[in-house]
């Protein structure tokens, strides 16, 4: 069984190692959010095999502070996405506008 648990760990770093790389490159901050948030849950996923595979009882708690940490990420990322998008909207608005004729 360790074994097995040890190959499904190899899997889950093949799989960290592929998110790094979509992190790095891009293109949009939207795909790098969503590859950091694949990070995080392969990497709690990843700590958990090992705890189970090596009875490490501390690497469970490790995951769940990740857990929490990534969770935590996502929400400031779509509070700052949700903060750009409503000032675009306004300065959007504002030009509109200013570009209306003067009703006479």
């Amino acid at each position: 069984m360790t074994v097995v648990l040890l190959g499904v760990a190899v899997f889950l770093l093949l799989t960290l190692l592929l998110a790094l790389i979509r992190i790095w490159r891009g293109p949009a901050a939207a795909d790098r959010m969503l590859a950091s948030q694949l990070f995080g849950t392969t990497g709690v996923a990843l700590l958990l095999v090992l705890a189970y595979a090596r009875s490490w009882s501390a690497l469970m708690d490790v995951a769940l502070t990740l857990a929490v940490l990534s969770v935590l990420a996502v929400a400031a990322f779509v509070t700052r996405v949700v903060r750009i998008d409503q000032e675009d909207n306004s300065d959007d608005y504002r030009n509109a506008e200013s570009r209306e004729e003067p009703h006479v």
